[in-house]
Formats: C-alpha cells, structure tokens, sequence
C-alpha cells in the first residue's frame, strides 16, 4: 500500500485517468440504478413475455429524435372509456333491446401520421348474433365507416391498420388515410388533419347485455429513450442492463483470470523444478488453442448460462500468456538477496510467496487487470451477437444480434445497433484511458514519456 500512495497523489497529472475514471463511474452508477429499479428476475420476464409490451409500437425510433428534425414526430396514444371526454350512452328501443353508443375523442397534433391503429373492445352479453358498426370522424365532421356489422365478441381486438377493405377505399395505408389533410397531394407532400377525432361504437343489444370496454391505440413513430424492436419491446432494458451485465462479467473475468494466473507464476517460479516445468508446459499449450473457436463451439452445443461461460473464460485464461511474463518479473526478483535473508530468518516457502514476493509485483498487476477488462466485455458482446450467449439475458450484443437477424441497417433503424455499439466502445475506452494512465503512473519507465 505505501507503494501505491505516492503514485496515487499524481493523479491529477494524468487528465485521460481522470476522464477514465469518470466514463466507468458513469457505467458504474447505471449498473446500480439498473439492479436495483429493474431487478434481474423482472427484467428477464419482461423481455421474454409478450404481454408486457403490447402497447408499444414496432420499430419505433428515440424519442430524442426530435431534436435532430423541425417535425413533431407522432408519439403514441392510447384512449379508452374511462378517460375524461369519453361518453357511452344507452337507450332502450323496446323489444327487450337497447341501442348502445360509445364515443372515444383524442387530439392528434403531431407533424407525421402514426404507425398503426388497434382498436380493443369486451363485451357482457348473452345473444351470441349480436353486431357492431365501428366509425371514424375527422376533425372536419367527415365520417367513415371502419367496420359495418362486426361480430360481437366476449374479447376481441381489431386491426385496423391490416383491413384490406378499408385500405381499398382510402387508397393507401388505413393509418395514412384516416388522417389525411388532402387527397389531392403527391405522396411525399402528405400531411395529417390536426384536431379532434372521434372513434364511434354503436350496437344494439338485449336490455342484459353491455360494452365492458373500450380502447383505441394509436401507435407513434417514436417511444422511449432507445426505441423498440419487432417484437414491440423497449430496448431501454437491454440498454440499461447490457452495463451491469458486461461490467460484472469483464471483471469477474479479469479477477478470476489475472489473479490466478499472477498466484500461480509466483508459487511456480519460487518452487522451480518439475512444477514450473508444467506450468510452462499447460501455458505453451493453453497459447495456441483457440479460445473463442472452443468457446463458440461449446456454447452451440450446449447453449449454457452466463455463469456457465464466466467459468469457462477463466479457465481457458489461467494458463496465458501472462504466464511467462509474470515468470520473468518473478525470476529476477528471486535473486534478491532480499528472499535469501528471509530464508535465513526461518520464513516459510508460502509466506516468502503471499507476503514478499508477490506484493512486490503486485503494482504491475493493476494495469493489466484494467486492460483486459474489456477484452472480457468485448468477448461476452462477441458470443451474444453470434446467438451463442445467454438467451434469457437482455444484453448489448444479443440486442445487436436481434438488429443484425432483423436487417435493421437495410431497413433504416440504425438506432438498434448504433446505440449498444457506442456503450460497448464507451466501456472500451474508459477502461484503455485508466489502464495506459495507470500503466504509466506505476511503470518508471514509462513515467516521463
């Protein structure tokens, strides 16, 4: 510790250090926000489940890409009965029947048109024959009819934007149509009607029977500060959890790896002898296999955890090539007469290793530890874009790899790839900054350059 104090009082000579040190303090604070508001169990079943993100659009951009545009790009709405302006009204027609109709008002003022149009509707009844006739009104008292006589249904949901009837009428896509200012426009110079539309239900009932409810959907252009996918899912998640995931994963790996490799050079080096000849041996062949051919291999084989790959990535990194260098620091520090004076005490082989030897390397350790963290990180990220990783976990490589089956470049959602790519290259380079500070910080050599 009394070796690292004076070198630690340096650091504002540093400025890359300082800036470093405040990129991964950045990582740092959103993996512990992320674990604790988002919790591991609810943030695997949130983005496996389907039923979590149906009211999400697809494909939807940012929303900070409105600041890149003098539009108000559509966000998304979502109406029902019990919003205030909403109205359903009843009256009875004699017969033992009733006229139902319900109403759902919203304000559109955005400068594009949506992306889609649901409609959700439940019904109480008992008369299995009856009908429902479904309008849309325009901010300019136009009325058009979605649906004339649908079937009534305890619980269905209807598609607008997908009724082919209802886009042969309007000419183009139900989405446009519905909101469109002018007919009379090329294509590229359409706009949407602002104001105060209307979605009508009318049915008529027996006296028993009633509308449970009544939604409207109106999917936006963007949603959420990262977008969503084809599956309608937030990637905020993967966003914030790919930080936790990739940091806990390069540094476990970096610890587990760098520390054993680091204890084992220093107990092979001081014992000698056919020991350090088969450590020697396990290293040279632990060099020429390829590690991330193997790990591809096991991982489609077997499909393990992330835990599971944590423990292989150690292990295949024990025996690096970090191995041979910790052995020549260690080699010509045991000539120290130093050692040989402890010897002569009467101090034992594991005492002169744990509290001599290797605390006197120990400073050269920490920059390498920094160094290979990302390398640890970039490897998970590998696996994950491959299809190869964890597939319950949402993280920064498996959303790439969903962006890549999904043709998000060709398609224009560069958002989907660009946004995990630039964490991975933050984290990359936060921890390259500390690393070459520090390796200069504690390296003589390297201390004036």
């Amino acid at each position: 510790m009394r070796r690292f104090l004076p070198a630690l009082k340096n650091l504002k000579r540093y400025p890359s250090l300082i800036a470093g040190l405040v990129l991964i303090s950045i990582f740092v604070v959103v993996s512990i926000y992320t674990v604790i508001a988002i919790p591991y169990s609810e943030a695997t079943r949130v983005w496996q489940s389907s039923g979590e993100r149906t009211e999400n659009p697809k494909l939807a951009r940012p929303v900070w890409f409105d600041w890149f545009t003098s539009e108000q790009l559509p966000r998304t709405i979502q109406v029902s009965l019990a919003d205030e302006g909403a109205t359903l009204t009843e009256e009875f027609i004699g017969g033992g029947l009733k006229r139902v109709e319900a109403v759902l008002p919203f304000e559109y003022r955005y400068d594009g048109f949506p992306s889609e149009l649901q409609m959700r509707m439940r019904w109480q009844f008992e008369d299995q024959r009856a009908f429902a006739s479904v309008y849309w009104r325009k901010p300019d008292g136009e009325l058009i009819t979605l649906y004339d006589g649908v079937r009534v249904r305890a619980s269905q949901s209807l598609y607008i934007s997908s009724e082919q009837d209802l886009r042969a009428r309007l000419g183009m896509a139900p989405h446009e149509g519905l909101f469109l200012l002018d007919t009379t426009v090329p294509r590229e110079e359409r706009q949407p009607m602002h104001g105060t539309y209307e979605v009508i239900v009318r049915a008529e009932l027996s006296e028993t029977d009633s509308l449970g409810a009544l939604s409207l959907t109106v999917y936006g252009q963007v949603h959420g500060w990262g977008g969503t996918d084809h599956q309608r899912r937030d990637l905020l998640l993967p966003l914030l959890w790919g930080a936790p995931i990739g940091l806990a994963f390069g540094v476990l790996a970096a610890i587990g790896a760098q520390m054993s490799t680091f204890v084992l050079a220093g107990i092979s080096t001081w014992f000698g002898g056919k020991l350090e000849r088969v450590f020697i041996w396990l290293t040279q062949v632990n060099v020429i296999l390829p590690v991330l051919p193997i790990l591809i291999m096991i991982s489609h084989l077997y499909q393990p955890r992330i835990w599971t790959i944590l423990g292989l990535v150690i292990a295949m990194s024990v025996f690096s090539a970090s191995m041979l260098s910790y052995r020549a620091m260690f080699l010509q520090l045991k000539e120290s007469p130093y050692f040989e004076a402890a010897q002569a005490y009467g101090a034992g082989n594991f005492r002169i290793i744990f509290r001599y030897l290797l605390p006197r390397i120990a400073p050269t350790l920490l920059p390498q530890f920094v160094m290979i963290v990302p390398v640890f990180v970039f490897l998970e990220a590998t696996l994950a874009v491959l299809n190869l990783g964890d597939p319950y976990l949402p993280t920064w490589g498996k959303m790439i790899n969903d962006a890549q089956t999904q043709g998000a470049l060709y398609h224009g959602h560069y958002y989907w790839i660009v946004l995990p790519s630039i964490l991975l290259m933050g984290v990359g380079f936060g921890f390259a900054l500390v690393g070459y500070s520090l390796d200069r910080i504690f390296n003589p050599r390297l201390r004036d350059i």
